[in-house]
């Protein structure tokens, strides 16, 4: 890992400071205080621990298998914070089909299953994240936040790809080269993560 990609991980972590900070002051000002935004923060929070650990142990430590236990972490607590502040019905369910997932995760990691780890990993990953990349579009839809929450969309997108390349890479069946995949990996962080700033802060200072 060279210096750049350390001055854009360590970006992106104040970025997620900065998030975590705005969702704490967010959940203080409500009454009564909002589970949502403790969701939202435990995502950040782990992005936060993952930029640092990629600082200071490179991109190495991408082949640890906790590093998928913890990273499964990111778009789960996003997708459990969007259907928690925008479908409460379906909070419950949903928070239980996280635990699962990230139950078997865990297993699968560190058991020797083969494919199964993969696909177990998949289908969670893209559950949550189709939750993130529509769950946006549809409260614009229906007017419960301002039209710039798209930006959580664009971020959804963006962590999507930078999954979907480490996924495939890790399967043995990469779509781009590592090195390809490492180049852009630390930029497509900081730029989730402002994607991410944009679209909830705007809609924290519009409520």
């Amino acid at each position: 890992m060279n210096l750049f990609d350390r001055l854009t991980l360590l970006a992106a972590g104040l970025v997620a400071i900065y998030l975590i900070v705005r969702f704490i002051q967010d959940y203080r000002d409500k009454d009564p205080n909002p589970a949502y935004n403790i969701y939202y923060i435990i995502s950040f929070a782990v992005l936060l621990v993952s930029g640092l650990l990629l600082i200071g142990l490179g991109w190495s430590i991408l082949g640890n298998p906790l590093v998928a236990v913890v990273a499964t972490l990111i778009p789960l607590g996003l997708s459990m914070g969007l259907v928690a502040e925008f479908h409460q019905k379906y909070e419950k369910g949903y928070l239980i089909f996280c635990l699962i997932g990230l139950i078997i995760i865990i297993v699968t990691r560190f058991a020797q299953v083969g494919g199964l780890a993969v696909v177990v990993y998949a289908v969670v990953h893209s559950v949550a994240g189709l939750l993130i990349f529509f769950l946006p579009i549809f409260a614009i839809k229906s007017k419960k936040v301002p039209s710039t929450f798209i930006w959580v969309t664009v971020g959804g997108f963006l962590i999507g790809v930078g999954g979907i390349a480490l996924a495939f890479l890790k399967a043995g069946v990469p779509i781009l080269s590592a090195e390809t995949i490492l180049t852009i990996l630390a930029p497509l962080l900081l730029l989730m993560a402002l994607a991410y700033a944009w679209g909830f802060v705007k809609k924290i200072k519009a409520n």
